[in-house]
């Protein structure tokens, strides 16, 4: 018996922003599950995952940290995907972002003032708007799918990056490790709590998200961006130019990518190591999601992602749990979002083949 997917009337925004929830809950129950069947305690897992980062004040710190780069990260991504454009190489932005912010600090290592933090921001910000504009050329002048060709630049940021690390970059004084040094006070982001590690880099991304929210909802550019990813035709109609429309949202994509790579290369790091790449990139495209591509919700998305971020952590020393655990929850998490979504918006029709004739 064929299956059929049947559009189901529009569905309401509360249904909309509730499955998101939905997903989390459905995650942690499944989540549960699964760890006690592979023989864990998975109720004490899924505590610690879930409970312990919001239960444990210490934890919060760790929470607005780890969250401001998924924030700023996810808020570019939802321009992309709301004008369908599918920019999946946020992570190699993020990393050139912090690569560009690293050369202006090792330039200006020997000189002082307010001016080099701020200059590191703007060349961590080029950084990312560099690495989104090849798939935007390839896409706008060659039709060649910024999927693949945005994924790709993501390894070969990586391997830029361990280049320079392991050669010209390296700290001669480091004992042989691959970074570069540490730093200074004028290039590091200021605490904004003192006594906390948190960073200048968390007020920022709040601020980002209401910007962008503003400019989606009241200007013309937000109402480009939505007619083009919806009715492309229309757009076309409209005076709206498509090719214009990609520029726009890879490089605003890529520069806030790269601006979060900056902020983490002088926040949480204070040099650039190998293990830089934290897949913020990739995570964020599940807080856009889960943040129905809207810069308000992806505010609390991105908490909800670095609750399991910080929780995974913890459960990895409390309940013993695998360093694999925190993916395992965050890709169950995108596949019950996504399968939410296909559910609210048609339902499933079992057909028998007698009839799937008759209607043929």
């Amino acid at each position: 018996m064929p299956l059929r997917l049947e559009k189901r009337p529009e569905p309401s925004k509360a249904m909309l922003y509730l499955t998101p929830v939905g997903a989390v809950l459905l995650t942690a129950v499944i989540g549960m599950i699964v760890f006690s069947l592979i023989g864990y305690n998975g109720v004490a897992a899924v505590r610690e995952i879930f409970l312990t980062p919001l239960t444990n004040p210490l934890k919060w710190q760790d929470l607005a940290v780890k969250s401001a780069p998924l924030i700023i990260i996810a808020v570019g991504l939802a321009l992309c995907y709301r004008s369908n454009v599918w920019n999946i190489g946020a992570e190699g932005q993020y990393v050139l972002g912090g690569l560009a912010g690293t050369g202006v600090a090792l330039l200006t290592r020997d000189m002082s003032g307010p001016w080099i933090l701020p200059l590191m921001v703007v060349a961590g910000m080029a950084g990312g708007m560099a690495w989104a504009f090849i798939p935007a050329l390839l896409r706008t002048k060659l039709k060649v799918n910024e999927i693949l060709t945005s994924l790709m630049l993501t390894y070969v940021a990586i391997q830029l990056l361990n280049y320079l690390v392991l050669g010209p970059w390296k700290d001669p004084m480091g004992f042989g490790f691959p970074q570069t040094r540490m730093f200074t006070a004028d290039q590091m982001l200021p605490r904004v709590v003192p006594g906390t590690i948190i960073h200048l880099g968390a007020p920022i991304a709040i601020v980002v998200a209401l910007v962008v929210w503003f400019v989606m909802s009241r200007s013309v550019f937000g109402y480009q961006v939505k007619v083009v990813g919806s009715a492309p035709y229309a757009a076309r109609y409209g005076g709206f130019s498509v090719n214009r429309t990609i520029w726009m949202v890879l490089l605003a994509s890529g520069a806030l990518a790269g601006l979060a790579g900056v902020l983490e290369a002088a926040g949480p790091f204070g040099r650039m190591v190998p293990s830089f790449p934290t897949n913020y990139g990739f995570t964020a495209i599940i807080v856009a999601f889960l943040g129905r591509l809207h810069p308000i919700g992806i505010i609390f998305a991105g908490l909800a992602l670095s609750i399991v971020v910080v929780g995974g952590e913890v459960a990895q020393t409390t309940a013993g749990l695998p360093p694999a655990a925190v993916g395992i929850f965050q890709a169950m998490m995108l596949f019950f979002l996504l399968a939410s979504d296909v559910l609210v918006r048609y339902r499933v029709r079992w057909r028998s083949p007698v009839t799937a004739e008759a209607t043929a």
